[in-house]
């Protein structure tokens, strides 16, 4: 029986294919040359690994829920935020609604 979560998207058997183009993508930035290809041709980077309509779009606005949505992994999304220097605290700001700095408050005062 899967559980749902009220305003999240599980990653499941279903996602992750849903998201296997965009996370193989996001899993080339490992590499420094694979994450300059990207920032010199998003859009070609993007049709050389197949993302549909519904990823390049989420890709343009640089939104982690709509990434998440797409079938995007958190994991491999982090590789994809790195390229703008954002780190696991923007994402997860990001997702939540909060600023930065909200968001790292609230991770310190749930760590009491």
């Amino acid at each position: 029986m899967q559980q749902t979560i009220p305003g999240t998207t599980m990653f499941d058997g279903a996602q992750a294919q849903k998201g296997y183009a965009l996370n193989k993508m996001c899993y080339s930035f490992n590499a420094a040359e694979n994450r300059e290809a990207f920032v010199r041709d998003e859009d070609a980077y993007c049709a050389k690994y197949g993302l549909n309509d519904e990823q390049r779009a989420a890709i343009r606005h640089r939104n982690v829920l709509e990434l998440i949505a797409a079938g995007g992994n958190i994991y491999y999304l982090a590789k994809f935020a790195g390229i703008f220097g954002l780190d696991v605290q923007d994402v997860g700001a990001q997702q939540t609604g909060m600023t930065k700095d909200a968001f790292k408050a609230m991770l310190v005062e749930a760590g009491r």
